[in-house]
């Protein structure tokens, strides 16, 4: 997911897209627990996408200040 598309998002998107990745990579924790994970790589990337989304919620709920 790119930052754009991110800043495209509405609120409520973001916060459905936030739960969905939270899940996936709670299940993504077990797999790699497990032994049964077939993408490593994946765990990064939704880490990442979690913290840009955690990031425009931020500065969307605080006005910057001139």
């Amino acid at each position: 997911m790119k930052a754009s598309d991110v800043r495209a998002m509405t609120d409520d998107q973001l916060g459905d897209e936030l739960l969905s990745l939270k899940k996936e990579q709670f299940n993504l924790r077990f797999q790699a627990a497990t032994g049964q994970i077939e993408n490593t790589a994946r765990i990064r990337k939704i880490r990442r996408d979690i913290a840009r989304i955690k990031t425009m919620q931020q500065s969307r709920r605080t006005p910057a200040s001139a």
